[in-house]
């Protein structure tokens, strides 16, 4: 095994993992190796990556517990390779700010590479399970295999972007349209990882998505209320069943009550008289 290993084996990532006060490690496969790493991140290995050159070690988290804090000193990088994520920011005044919610596949800690201190903190949803990265195994395999470099540069560039579309919709779109947009991006991203983009549960409380949005916990539940009204979701607690994605993605704001109410009573009129003889989502907004 090269030199390069040890940036990322045994002592360091010890070092690493003992700073985390109540993680708890993997029971089993301890280490991931670089074509592993990269075929979680979605990227090409590098043609001349040796298996057991260099090792990342697995951290697992219990839903609640911190991965990092705002002001750490920086020096790793986080890939979820299960569970999910909050990331958010506090104020001085202890006001919290959620910025993302991070699941299989995507990078923590970049925000900590200018100023060599997290920016933010993250804290785990559920019981997750991380990859750790050390920034200078990352730095010394970029001088290695120039397109891995590239290739990671490219994955920090997609959490960029996905943050700017989510800013530009925060400043563009009716509170009940960000809503309805967050739980269709969220079925693409279940999507993506192979499970269900149409039925799945919500790891984030509602307080919490109503932080992201930039909406209060109040608007979060009516909207959820009025969406499932319509036809468009269903709602049991946590578990969310999208019925209509196309109407959710071109929603643009919701009928007042009032006009809700009417477009339930008809619905339920034609219901009982056989005219309708099963729940059409589309129905709910067309019929006047």
């Amino acid at each position: 095994m090269s030199n390069l290993s040890t940036l990322s084996q045994p002592k360091r990532n010890v070092d690493i993992a003992s700073q985390q006060e109540t993680a708890w490690r993997q029971q089993g496969s301890l280490w991931s190796n670089l074509r592993q790493v990269c075929e979680l991140l979605a990227i090409p290995a590098p043609a001349t990556a040796d298996d057991e050159d260099t090792l990342f070690q697995h951290v697992r988290y219990k839903a609640g517990q911190r991965i990092h804090r705002i002001g750490q000193a920086f020096d790793t990088l986080y890939i979820v390779n299960s569970g999910f994520v909050k990331t958010l920011h506090i104020d001085e005044f202890g006001n919290e700010q959620v910025l993302s919610f991070p699941m299989k596949g995507d990078i923590l800690g970049i925000d900590g590479i200018h100023k060599q201190h997290y920016a933010s903190e993250a804290v785990a949803l559920s019981d997750c399970d991380m990859i750790l990265v050390p920034y200078k195994t990352f730095a010394a395999l970029g001088r290695i295999h120039c397109e891995l470099e590239q290739a990671m540069f490219s994955v920090m560039s997609r959490e960029i972007v996905r943050e700017q579309m989510m800013i530009s919709m925060l400043s563009a779109l009716s509170a009940e349209a960000k809503v309805a947009r967050f739980l269709t991006n969220l079925g693409e991203r279940f999507s993506q990882m192979g499970y269900s983009g149409r039925s799945f549960n919500l790891r984030m409380t509602r307080q919490e998505i109503g932080s992201y949005l930039g909406l209060t916990l109040e608007t979060v539940s009516r909207t959820l209320s009025a969406l499932n009204e319509l036809g468009m979701i269903s709602v049991e607690q946590r578990e969310i069943n999208l019925l209509d994605t196309a109407a959710l993605k071109s929603l643009r704001r919701l009928p007042p009550a009032k006009a809700r109410n009417k477009v339930a009573e008809k619905v339920t009129a034609l219901v009982n008289k056989n005219l309708l003889p099963q729940w059409n989502p589309e129905l709910s907004t067309a019929i006047n």
